[in-house]
């Protein structure tokens, strides 16, 4: 794979809200906007074995999603009857069940700094609290604290990753390397090279 940052990949799932509103095409409009190319795109239905997979959890991270939702559930004069931990881990089971409920769109997406302009484009995980302007402040109005009390995951449109580390971790579970297509686009010429020359008659 080639090392130069405009080479940089970064993984996008479009969930099932967001193909069932109608959403690819500006979600994908937003990606391209600014630049970014996608170079590997498909519409499936997930596996459980997949999303199990991508959702790769730790004890930590379950205890602490665990406590947030006791916490809303206090908040909301609901009763207790789990351990944080336990509700932590419910949350992965929640969004299996979402992910597998309706197809969704699988992407690579490529460019510089790829990672960190998807996550600046779609938002923070939450709806609510995403700014707007951001693919999530912008066509969604989920929160955690009406899923945790509702009991299932966050209607949030969009995964990306979150760091390169995750894409190249991410990317293998859902494409293998022939999918994804090495190509160049003709505006790459105005956002990469360093001779612009040919640009005049």
């Amino acid at each position: 794979m080639n090392n130069h940052p405009k080479k940089e990949r970064t993984f996008v799932i479009i969930k099932p809200d967001g193909i069932q509103r109608s959403l690819i095409g500006e979600i994908t409009q937003r990606f391209e906007r600014v630049g970014l190319k996608i170079t590997a795109s498909k519409l499936i239905m997930a596996t459980e074995e997949q999303c199990w997979e991508h959702y790769k959890k730790d004890d930590v991270w379950f205890k602490e999603k665990g406590e947030r939702i006791i916490n809303d559930k206090k908040k909301a004069g609901l009763e207790i009857t789990k351990e944080a931990i336990d509700y932590g881990k419910e949350i992965i089971e929640m969004l299996v069940k979402y992910m597998t409920a309706s197809p969704v769109m699988i992407m690579v997406i490529e460019g510089n700094n790829a990672t960190s302009l998807v996550t600046k484009l779609v938002g923070s995980t939450e709806p609510t609290t995403s700014d707007i302007g951001t693919i999530r402040g912008d066509y969604a109005l989920d929160s955690y604290t009406i899923a945790g009390i509702d009991e299932r995951a966050v209607r949030n449109l969009i995964h990306c990753s979150e760091d390169v580390n995750d894409a190249e971790r991410e990317i293998p579970i859902w494409f293998n390397e022939k999918e994804i297509i090495s190509y160049r686009l003709i505006s790459e010429q105005m956002l990469y090279d360093v001779n612009l020359d040919g640009i005049l008659e």
